[in-house]
């Protein structure tokens, strides 16, 4: 996204994740894991967040790794878009 794109839009949120479902029609489920290390106890968590986002050439396979998206809703549970496939699954 460039930065005239960004001033005209405003900040959205971008996430990069794995696919981990491509059964819908236009839509994949994503996995975002991030490390956290635990407020008191110090030990590194990983937290895993799944976000369905669309896909409207269904382009995606379950592995790939995409940059995802906020947008306005587009039905019941999305609200991300995929912008680019990172790398597909081998």
């Amino acid at each position: 996204m460039t930065e005239a794109q960004t001033q005209q839009r405003g900040y959205r949120k971008v996430r990069t994740g794995r696919v981990v479902s491509d059964r819908m029609d236009k839509t994949v489920v994503v996995q975002v894991s991030n490390l956290k290390p635990h407020p008191l106890y110090k030990k590194v968590i990983q937290r895993r967040v799944r976000f369905k986002a669309h896909d409207e050439r269904n382009e995606c396979r379950v592995g790939d790794l995409v940059r995802i998206m906020e947008t306005r809703p587009l039905s019941k549970d999305k609200r991300w878009r995929v912008v680019e496939i990172v790398e597909k699954a081998r």
